[in-house]
Order: C-alpha cells, then structure tokens, then sequence
C-alpha cells in the first residue's frame, strides 16, 4: 500500500545529463533501481490547482517560511480505471510533509466535476477518507482551481544500505494549460533546457557523507528548482504573447 503520510528533507540539483550519467556510475555500490516502473524508470503526470489571485505560485516564488501545493497525480499511460494520487504539499523551511490518498481517476474527475455542487466526501472510493477531508478543505479555503499540467519522465533509486534515502532524476520536462485531462497522456511544452536534469536528494535526516562527496566532485550546483513555478512563468509569458499578437487594431485613435 502506498505510503500516506511521510516527512523528509529534500535537496534539488540541476544538472547536465553528462553529471547525470557519471552520477549512475558512482552509484552503483551504493543505490538500487526503484522497484517502481521498468528499472526504476516511469512517466510522471500532475494536475496543479491555484486560484484566480495566484496564491499558490506566488507563496512558492517568494519562498515563504510555510508553503502547500495541491495536485493529482498519474503514473505512465493512465485512464479512468488507473491509481490517482491526490495529495498536499506542505513545506516549511527544508522539511517536506505530505498527505495523500489514493483513488480511482474517475473517483477523482467526479470529485472535481462535482464542487459547485459538492456531494457527500462519503460517497467517494478512496483510501483515506481523512486526507479527502483535508484536500477538500484546503481547495475550499484557496478556492483552488486545476491550474495546468506537468509531465516528466523519471528515474527513481533508492539506497541498498538505508532504503530512506532516495533519488529522484526527472527529465523530459513539460507543462500544459489548455488541455486539463490526466487521461490524454504526458504531453506539452518544454520549460527546461532538454539537456537539464533535475535531481532531488530526499532522506530522512541527514544526506550520508559519501554522497555530499560525489555530488561535490562531480560538481553538481544545489539550486532551488520549482517545477510549478517556472511552468508557470513559461506559460503565462506566452499567453500575454498571444494576446498581444491577436490584439485588436486601434483606429483613428478610438
């Protein structure tokens, strides 16, 4: 069963698929495939939600002390029968919580589809009926909307010695906000150069000694690392470009 509640610290890199090849290299003693997806490899798919004063981007962009996101999560190629995970972000400083439930995808198009006219959280299939309640009283209190979509392909590993530790390394990276339909694939534009890595160190307490040396000798540079955000500003530049590019003629001044 899927973890539904966890806690850890998490350290984001960008780096260069040249890093990220020598990284698999020096790893190997040390870390396994995920037992997740094809060797630790698969596509991942989240609708994000924000409200019309961008509330969400915003706490995310100015790096507030506590912080949450929303989404829905898919895995690989998925239709309404597939797993959803619909989970809360929260982080406060360096320390990440979530809270997520799992779901059918078409238990979670009807929750959605029903909010102007909410039925009993009871009525729904899930796995954690508490969770539900703190996801629908989060995108109450927010007056969240599915802002846009974000799809990357994935390579996951975890340690051999201490199975808490683990790393991700997502690629590929793409976003959407005219098309909100998880079932309609992994799909968008690309908001990070295609030769970018971004990779998350994720653990427990501490990052082991033996990794902070193979990162520093690779030279791989910690950066704050915001998916959402830059998917966010990516998308939001474009659309004030088309509007400008379709902006009606003025004439004789009126």
């Amino acid at each position: 069963m899927a973890i539904e509640s966890f806690t850890r610290r998490e350290q984001k890199y960008v780096i260069s698929s040249k890093q990220y090849e020598a990284l698999l290299a020096e790893l190997t003693p040390y870390m396994r495939a995920d037992k997740y997806g094809v060797n630790g490899h698969y596509t991942v798919t989240s609708l994000y939600f924000d409200n019309p004063n961008c509330q969400i981007y915003y706490e995310t962009k100015n790096k507030l002390a506590f912080r949450q996101k929303l989404r829905l999560r898919v895995y690989n190629d998925a239709d309404l029968n597939s797993k959803a995970f619909f989970e809360i972000k929260q982080k406060h400083k360096k320390v990440v919580n979530k809270r997520r439930m799992v779901l059918p995808l078409y238990e979670a198009e009807r929750y959605l589809a029903n909010r102007e006219s909410p039925i009993p959280l009871t009525d729904y299939e899930t796995s954690n009926l508490q969770v539900l309640k703190e996801i629908d009283y989060f995108q109450t209190l927010y007056k969240l909307e599915p802002e846009m979509i974000i799809s990357y392909d994935r390579t996951a590993l975890h340690g051999i010695n201490d199975a808490e530790l683990r790393l991700t390394f997502d690629f590929n990276l793409r976003c959407r906000h005219d098309d909100l339909s998880l079932t309609n694939g992994a799909y968008g534009d690309h908001f990070v150069d295609q030769d970018d890595v971004i990779l998350e160190v994720k653990v427990n307490d501490s990052v082991p000694l033996w990794l902070t040396r193979i990162l520093q000798n690779l030279a791989c540079e910690q950066r704050s690392a915001s998916k959402y955000c830059t998917s966010f500003e990516l998308l939001k530049e474009r659309s004030l470009l088309h509007e400008a590019q379709f902006e009606p003629i003025s004439i004789g001044g009126r």
